[in-house]
């Protein structure tokens, strides 16, 4: 594996969150500021954000399958790209690049955000997508985040290196979706340390942020690290949550290009794409 920079894949991991947190304020500020009509529409807390969780989980699936995101592998995520170098399939180096990546690319979709919607995105009823603890406080906060960030990388990892590798994207986007619509009001719903950092420079929130920073990471690894006991390290075919096949470039150590794992992963690849 060349072990060089791979900056065009650090810029996709940028370029994805921060799409993601443009389509996150936008939609934000469609169910939730006052003036909007979706907002004078629903009253109702729970279809507010059961909408708002279709939007994001669909933004979610899309990323995951663009060209981009086959590309990169759709971590825009510092939590994701951690628990990959626990599983060791992405080395450090580009495991920084990403984290890196993925930070600025949030702070530059939130600043696109705000060119666009303006004020809208700084009124109080959507806070730039900022996410806080709910009533429950702190505790509650990082017990949820712990355990939702803990769910997505199981799924992902069971998903992802079994016989419908091919729906990893649409399981997360689901899990999103429902996550935003039943679990919001306790934390907020970030899973993602990059994502509410973002939202926070930008809005100058740091509730707790210590949360976002530290639950997410947590769960993710604990997920990791629970697979690998459970299955092995070998289980992990790559770091990609969307990997057509193996001629799509890869800058992980990837089970594709294994001469064990080979065989076994070409043959389920071929399978998924014919079925």
């Amino acid at each position: 594996m060349d072990s060089s920079p791979r900056w065009r894949e650090y810029a996709i991991e940028a370029a994805l969150l921060g799409l993601f947190m443009v389509s996150a304020c936008v939609c934000t500020a469609l169910v939730e500021h006052p003036d909007s009509p979706v907002r004078r529409t629903l009253d109702d807390a729970l279809a507010r954000r059961a909408l708002l969780g279709l939007a994001m989980g669909a933004t979610a699936i899309a990323l995951v399958y663009s060209p981009w995101g086959r590309r990169s592998g759709a971590h825009f995520n510092p939590s994701v790209t951690l628990a990959y170098l626990r599983l060791g399939r992405i080395a450090r180096r580009d495991a920084l690049g990403y984290v890196v990546a993925q930070h600025a690319g949030g702070i530059a979709g939130v600043a696109l955000a705000s060119l666009v919607l303006g004020a809208r995105l700084a009124h109080p009823a959507v806070a730039y997508a900022a996410t806080v603890p709910g009533p429950g406080g702190a505790a509650l906060a990082f017990a949820a985040e712990l355990v939702i960030s803990f769910a997505l990388m199981t799924v992902v990892l069971v998903v992802s290196n079994g016989p419908r590798a091919r729906w990893t994207g649409v399981a997360c986007g689901s899990l999103v979706a429902l996550y935003i619509a039943f679990e919001a009001p306790l934390s907020g719903m970030s899973m993602n340390p990059a994502r509410t950092f973002a939202s926070g420079v930008a809005a100058g929130v740091w509730t707790d942020a210590w949360i976002y920073l530290t639950a997410p990471v947590a769960g993710m690894l604990l997920a990791a690290e629970g697979f690998v006991r459970l299955r092995g390290a070998r289980a992990v075919v790559c770091a990609k949550l969307a990997h057509p096949d193996a001629s799509v470039p890869c800058v992980f150590r990837c089970g594709l290009h294994d001469a064990p794992a080979a065989p076994r992963v070409a043959a389920r690849v071929v399978g998924e794409r014919s079925a």
